[in-house]
């Protein structure tokens, strides 16, 4: 058996005030796997993330990324550590927001994450065009951010993740806040990146529809307290097409995850 891109093994988090945002989960993402978060705000998905990135540390029970804790510091689109297996496969994390940098142009924010490491302008520069290249903003270096639409801040902050090389892709309800038709088509994008570059990527959502175009796996979660409720395959090939959306396995699918979120929410608390 392969080693795990990301192994929970009773990970559990509870606050300070006592509120228990996450009941322990046991989780293994094989490289190169995508596997979606579903669930209602509030259901612990953006903890479970943030655990994997680092940003938070469980109660109890253990994380590894890599087979490493991951005990390392988060830059913006990248993370850097001490030396190892996991300080050789970056992390990347995109935010809910694109959280740009508003009076710096596109590549400046794009290549940040450089700056910050310390990584000569000689060996940034080719590595900022090749990320804006990937996510179709080659043209858009020297524009501001108040410049772009919506779609393509959030294609800069991908770009900016993208720009450190990651193993690993943590995305916390990226395009949440976008149009449908914005949405789709990143999420199109998305997929052919992960396919292209061979990414493992992490992803949370709330949209039932958006989990089944994008996943391989979907761990569905419920709230109060946050904890995972079932594992659904989604066993379709790749590429997926605007085709797949209206397709009768595509229904099949939202219809089980639908009945497992609504099965969840009726379900009592566990004390």
């Amino acid at each position: 058996m392969n080693a795990a891109a990301v192994e929970l093994r009773a990970a559990a988090k509870t606050y300070a005030t006592g509120t228990q945002a996450l009941l322990p989960v046991d989780l293994r993402v094989a490289p190169g796997e995508f596997l979606t978060l579903l669930g209602p705000s509030g259901c612990g998905k953006s903890t479970l993330l943030k655990m994997v990135a680092g940003l938070l540390a469980p109660s109890s029970g253990e994380v590894r990324v890599w087979g490493e804790a991951p005990a390392l510091s988060l830059s913006p689109g990248g993370r850097t550590g001490s030396p190892g297996s996991a300080a050789q496969r970056p992390l990347g994390f995109v935010f809910q927001e694109a959280t740009l940098m508003p009076w710096a142009s596109v590549c400046t924010n794009v290549r940040l994450p450089l700056d910050l490491a310390g990584v000569p302008r000689a060996e940034a520069t080719p590595r900022v065009r090749a990320a804006l290249q990937l996510v179709g903003l080659d043209a858009f270096e020297n524009n501001l951010p108040r410049e772009l639409s919506g779609g393509m801040r959030m294609r800069a902050s991908i770009a900016r993740c993208l720009v450190t090389q990651p193993s690993l892709l943590l995305m916390d309800e990226p395009f949440g806040a976008l149009d449908e038709i914005t949405r789709y088509r990143l999420d199109s994008d998305l997929l052919a990146l992960w396919q292209q570059q061979g990414l493992t990527v992490i992803f949370v959502t709330h949209s039932i529809h958006e989990a089944v175009f994008l996943s391989q796996r979907v761990l569905v979660m419920a709230a109060q307290p946050g904890r995972v409720v079932d594992e659904i395959a989604i066993d379709e090939p790749y590429p997926r097409s605007a085709d797949f959306r209206v397709s009768t396995a595509f229904a099949r699918h939202a219809a089980r995850l639908q009945d497992s979120l609504l099965a969840a929410s009726a379900e009592q608390s566990p004390a």
